[in-house]
């Protein structure tokens, strides 16, 4: 790669649109070590074909780190080629311990950055690491997010009402305890088209699907599902003051995911005002 220019912002400032995405995408799809001392690691390893992500990586990282490849035998493969960045400064690992990615086992512990950040590049971050984008089966466009924390799939029905108009009444499914989260047709195209703008910074092969997502036309057939019952000021009234969510739920004749859902909403709604989007 060629020689590093000057980054002209501080590394990680999640009000930049490219840190935003790089933080998204490594809470998702991170792992950082803490090793005895002030040793320790992060590293990031994905399939050879998305080599090209983690040499951005390294070229957003003013410290040291460094991309390798390796062939091993996977479950899935008997030789799987795929590349990885690992960076070990113990300032960068701590700054981004700061910010929320934690030592360890980290799937239901991740959240959304408690600092101003850009929301779509975080959010299309974590897409790109454990969500899809394309089209089903049955040739509808879509775009999901799987995830174990709370927080994020929260976050995700949030950011995503606010700019599809489509509410989500989420809950970890019964298998492994995750939360597939899903967008169908009008709804997926207009977040992907929101998330994966021209000249973001994504993984290739998913920008090209997002792109593929908004040539989609609904068949005159096929029947407009309409959305659901709106939030009043009462209601949000009565959810804010009250102690016991299971109760508030069964008087306002609302399900307790759905109210649980809004009270993140309205409690966090001026941490998640828009910037620099």
């Amino acid at each position: 790669m060629a020689d590093r220019e000057p980054i002209a912002h501080q590394f990680m400032d999640l009000t930049v649109p490219a840190y935003a995405y790089m933080f998204g995408f490594l809470q998702a799809d991170g792992h950082l070590y803490q090793g005895t001392g002030q040793k320790g690691r992060l590293t990031v390893e994905l399939n050879i074909r998305d080599i090209d992500l983690l040499y951005r990586f390294k070229y957003l990282t003013p410290h040291n780190s460094r991309v390798a490849e390796r062939t091993r035998t996977t479950n899935f493969a008997e030789n799987h080629h795929s590349a990885i960045w690992t960076l070990c400064s113990l300032e960068a690992r701590t700054k981004l311990n700061e910010l929320g990615l934690p030592y360890g086992r980290k799937s239901r512990k991740i959240a959304p950055p408690h600092v101003e950040f850009s929301r779509r590049d975080y959010l299309r971050g974590l897409i790109d690491a454990d969500g899809s984008v394309g089209y089903a089966g049955q040739q509808f466009p879509f775009i999901s997010l799987t995830t174990s924390s709370a927080a994020i799939a929260d976050f995700l029905c949030f950011y995503a009402k606010e700019v599809t108009g489509v509410e989500r009444m989420i809950n970890r499914n019964a298998r492994d305890e995750v939360y597939n989260i899903t967008y169908q047709k009008e709804a997926a195209q207009t977040l992907a088209a929101d998330l994966y703008y021209p000249g973001c910074l994504s993984l290739g092969r998913k920008q090209v699907k997002a792109d593929a997502v908004a040539t989609w036309t609904r068949p005159l057939d096929m029947r407009v599902v309409h959305s659901r019952r709106l939030w009043t000021a009462q209601e949000d009234q009565v959810l804010l003051l009250a102690n016991d969510v299971v109760a508030v739920a069964e008087e306002l004749g609302r399900t307790e995911q759905s109210c649980r859902l809004r009270l993140w909403r309205l409690r966090n709604s001026r941490m998640l005002m828009p910037n620099g989007q």
